[in-house]
């Protein structure tokens, strides 16, 4: 890991250094305009600082812009954080036991959280064509650096003919190993050590997040949009055989298909409504198993809160073991169908940004299929110079069935936030969370689970 973060590092800095001289070094007869490299934003691009508040989908607002050389864009994201958070599970059985079976929580105390880092490079290819290449260089799972994924994405094509021109004014097509567009959710929820998207600490507590390989195909037209994605549902390509269970004899790794349809609309000068609907489809697959809603391999940013202190062999858990703190996931590995309806609505400053979600899966020990669902609802206002204050209240609450257990289990979330740009780079954001676990078997150590206290992140983006 070292010898490749040292590779990765003298990449970066020979690029640094080489490509000004290089572009500079090119004189105005050059007839290639691919031979000259310039910094700078690519086009059909979402920016990593305030400018990609409120972005989704990229657009085709780009499309007749002029085509001057390939562009390069280096962003980071970083975060810096103070946590005090308080938990507790009363009677939960063996919530005081040191050793293996115990289900006594992490023991939390106020302090800072290691810095997150995330360093991303886009590149304008050719017209109409760019490249990202995302990495985490920091985070709670991984404190080394590691290459979270990338892309390459295609607003033209470089084909002669009027049909291919006509179709790339409505179409993109992305293909990769990527961050899916499943909901939009994702588009709001940190990603490491780039927060400045979200203004709440948390995405959705059953985050359905996750990078997989594949394509998607999109269709943009006056406001409207189709997409089509077909992945490999994992984290990582397997090439490896597979094995049944007694309860699923199924050995193939079957693809995901996924859906997403809306409408994002700027009515007028003030106001702006979105309205998307997607669905995730897998219909059975082997090996090591879906991760839609265990994807996110950086961690959340509440740290180590309602986490088991000790593993079923009586060890203390690692730290990052625990990456996941405050999120549910459904454990839908083996088989999965999820549908989500996300709306967003600004107006002026005020900005309505809303969830329901409904999945239905199961793992490859199960028989039968078991249901979850989620809704989140938040409201921020935000005022100010350029918008650059804002408050906001969330609520969020999921219920969902567990393996071997009748009764339905309940968690939910309770968040009120504020934040300040400094500049369109730089964030100071707080939050007070609140969030209760219902109904949990007593064997469980998120029986009568609750955690409550303040976080307060800086974060940077570029």
């Amino acid at each position: 890991m070292k010898t490749t973060f040292i590779a990765i590092v003298t990449f970066i800095t020979l690029v640094a250094y080489l490509i000004p001289t290089f572009a500079f070094a090119q004189t105005e007869k050059e007839d290639d305009k691919d031979a000259i490299i310039s910094y700078g934003k690519p086009y059909f691009f979402r920016p990593y600082d305030k400018r990609g508040l409120h972005m989704f989908e990229t657009t085709k607002e780009d499309q007749y812009k002029p085509y001057n050389g390939m562009r390069l864009n280096i962003g980071a994201g970083f975060t810096q954080q103070l946590q005090t958070i308080k938990q507790e599970n009363p009677g939960a059985l063996n919530n005081e036991l040191i050793g293996a079976g115990s289900n006594k929580l992490f023991p939390l105390q106020s302090g800072f959280m290691t810095a997150q880092a995330n360093l991303y490079i886009d590149v304008q290819l050719a017209d109409g064509i760019q490249l990202n290449l995302s990495n985490y260089l920091s985070s709670r799972h991984h404190n080394e650096f590691w290459v979270k994924g990338g892309y390459i994405q295609f607003d033209k094509l470089p084909f002669d003919g009027d049909f291919w021109d006509q179709l790339m004014e409505i179409a993109t097509i992305k293909v990769g190993h990527m961050e899916i567009n499943y909901g939009d959710a994702h588009f709001r929820r940190p990603d490491g050590g780039q927060t400045l998207y979200s203004p709440f600490m948390e995405g959705n507590i059953m985050d359905a997040f996750a990078t997989e390989i594949g394509g998607e195909i999109y269709l943009k037209k006056n406001g409207f949009f189709g997409m089509l994605g077909l992945t490999n549902g994992m984290i990582k390509g397997y090439v490896d055989s597979t094995y049944a269970t007694d309860m699923d004899d199924n050995t193939k790794r079957r693809p995901s298909i996924y859906l997403k349809g809306g409408v994002d609309k700027q009515m007028n000068e003030d106001i702006r409504v979105r309205l998307t609907g997607s669905f995730y489809h897998n219909s059975g697959t082997a090996g090591s198993g879906l991760t839609l809603y265990s994807g996110d391999r950086t961690g959340s940013n509440y740290q180590n809160v309602m986490e088991q202190y000790y593993t079923a062999a009586g060890v203390a858990k690692a730290y990052t073991a625990m990456q996941a703190s405050g999120r549910f996931n459904p454990g839908f590995t083996a088989k999965l169908d999820a549908f989500m309806i996300n709306g967003f609505t600004k107006v002026k400053g005020f900005e309505f940004f809303g969830t329901y979600e409904y999945a239905k899966g199961r793992n490859r020990n199960e028989a039968e299929n078991r249901v979850a669902n989620q809704y989140a609802i938040e409201g921020i206002y935000r005022f100010g110079k350029n918008e650059n204050l804002y408050g906001g209240l969330r609520y969020n609450a999921v219920t969902a069935e567990l393996t071997n257990y009748t009764e339905k289990v309940k968690v939910n979330r309770f968040a009120v936030a504020a934040g300040w740009f400094l500049t369109k780079n730089v964030l100071l954001k707080g939050e007070y969370v609140n969030q209760q676990y219902n109904d949990f078997p007593n064997t469980d150590y998120r029986h009568n689970g609750k955690f409550n206290g303040l976080v307060i992140e800086a974060v940077v983006g570029f």
